[in-house]
């Protein structure tokens, strides 16, 4: 390329003017190709290079000049790739251009005299493939370095966010942390067997009769009372205040309930299943046997908790049945006063025997009649009948017809002070009747009393232990791996978490 252009100018004079005859006919842009060996594009994007320096060049060839005196390469890669790219593509240095340049603003060219050394031609001989390929590898090695970049930045903060704390928590699981050992025990509750029948006798024999009493021991057993009654009788707080326990384990001594609740709800770990009407119970301390007998007392304080439930039941059903007592025994000595008074009111001993009797009487004078009738009848059947005695006759029958109405009015009439004979049997007959009412239900009242005593003295609900708490003899806490391995999921999640949030807000900021 340099030696067609050292050609060119060994066939002009010296002393000749370096433009050709033909100058005034083309145009500057043409003029300055021929001089300096450069394209229209390189010439503009020159002047583009140095307007965006804060340079105000008079011509194309002033602003290479200009840009190679402040020490600026118009036509290096980096210094082109910050300028607006075109379509038009780049001509072999020494040749003229395929693109026309209508529609520009002309080159102005530089006369020979004024040139510098500086205003030579590029002294660059690659040909465009190898400039673009030289281009193309700069590029790709400036991809692969800024991925490399964030490769390095990228397990950086992972470093930071993730395996740090990953490691301290691994650290501190695998060799601080203090070994605890866990006691389980498993106990459920039975109801007592009853003769009750009905509905409520079905469920008896099943858990079912017993969820609300276990769910209720549940939730005493992992309250504050059940805490402090725990730490008054085997040192709950003494124990895990010891100065062996790790920092985060060990409870200050100066410590509030509050806290120390916070700590029992965390090794006091209480299930309840109610498929099976089994309570689980598990009890973790720094020391085996300590937590067997943390296990032991929380036993002991829900079989008491069971009693104490049925307790006020049992008492209210015996008060109730000694109330219901007094009040059937009440109610019978009404009912036999009144039999009493009305017996003494009717100035007859039994008024229904004396009823019975007059019964008796009248049903005697009936039959006479009868007879009486039939006697008087006979004696008129005769064709001459004795009126003497047809009219004797019929005299006894008009007599046994008045007593008998003699002794139906003893019967219904009223007597002085009191009712008929009938009523006053009538009203004797229904206190009688009220009377063994009355005395069945005092009968009642009294098994009901019975009962409620045996039940009162035995013992209607029983806390039966299935699996007794065993002092362990290795450490089931800390699970080191376990809690390793979780602390890092936990981070990775927070850390990746993040990392999409800022992505997002990056990525609408941009927009």
């Amino acid at each position: 390329m340099f030696s067609r252009r050292r050609n060119l100018e060994k066939r002009q004079p010296p002393t000749a003017d370096p433009t050709p005859p033909q100058a005034d006919a083309l145009p500057a842009t043409d003029t300055a190709q021929q001089k300096t060996g450069m394209s229209a594009r390189e010439l503009r994007l020159a002047r583009r290079v140095a307007a965006r320096n804060g340079l105000d060049p008079k011509s194309d060839l002033e602003a290479v000049q200009l840009l190679r005196l402040k020490g600026i390469d118009p036509f290096a890669y980096k210094t082109v790739a910050e300028t607006p790219r075109r379509q038009t593509p780049v001509p072999v240095p020494g040749t003229r251009p395929a693109v026309s340049n209508l529609g520009r603003e002309p080159v102005q060219a530089v006369p020979v005299s004024q040139r510098t050394p500086q205003n030579l031609p590029a002294t660059d001989t690659r040909s465009p493939a190898e400039r673009r390929a030289q281009e193309i590898m700069a590029i790709q090695k400036d991809m692969a370095r800024r991925r490399r970049r964030r490769m390095r930045m990228l397990f950086a903060r992972l470093a930071a966010f993730v395996l740090l704390p990953t490691l301290v928590a691994g650290w501190y699981f695998f060799t601080i942390a203090t070994p605890m050992y866990a006691s389980k025990s498993e106990f459920l509750i039975l109801k007592a067997e009853t003769s009750s029948g009905g509905i409520g006798g079905l469920f008896s024999g099943t858990q079912f009769a017993t969820n609300q009493d276990a769910i209720a021991v549940q939730s005493y057993l992992t309250s504050k009372d059940a805490m402090l009654r725990l730490d008054e009788d085997e040192g709950f707080r003494a124990h895990f205040s010891q100065p062996e326990i790790d920092p985060l384990r060990q409870l200050d001594p100066g410590a509030t309930a509050e806290d120390m609740y916070k700590l029992y709800k965390k090794y006091v770990q209480i299930g309840y299943d109610p498929t099976e009407g089994v309570i689980r119970m598990e009890v973790a301390a720094a020391d085996p046997q300590v937590a067997a007998d943390f296990s032991t007392a929380l036993i002991g304080y829900a079989e008491e908790r069971v009693d104490n439930l049925t307790a006020r039941k049992r008492e209210n059903a015996v008060k109730d049945a000694q109330l219901g007592l007094e009040e059937a025994e009440q109610a019978r000595r009404v009912a036999q006063e009144k039999l009493v008074r009305l017996q003494q009111d009717s100035a007859v001993l039994d008024p229904r025997a004396r009823i019975g009797a007059l019964q008796g009487r009248i049903e005697t004078v009936e039959t006479d009649i009868q007879e009486k009738t039939l006697q008087l009848q006979a004696l008129m059947d005769n064709a001459r009948p004795n009126r003497s005695r047809v009219e004797g006759v019929q005299a006894d029958i008009r007599r046994l017809e008045a007593l008998k109405a003699e002794i139906n009015a003893e019967m219904t009439a009223e007597r002085t002070g009191a009712g008929s004979l009938a009523e006053t049997a009538v009203q004797i007959q229904l206190a009688e009747a009220d009377l063994t009412t009355r005395d069945m239900m005092l009968s009642a009242a009294l098994e009901r009393l019975d009962q409620a005593r045996r039940d009162a003295d035995s013992q209607a609900r029983y806390l039966t232990t299935s699996v007794y708490p065993v002092a362990a003899q290795d450490p089931s806490y800390p699970r080191a791996f376990e809690n390793t391995l979780l602390t890092f999921l936990v981070f990775s999640g927070i850390y990746l978490l993040i990392s999409l949030t800022a992505s997002i807000l990056r990525e609408q900021v941009a927009n």
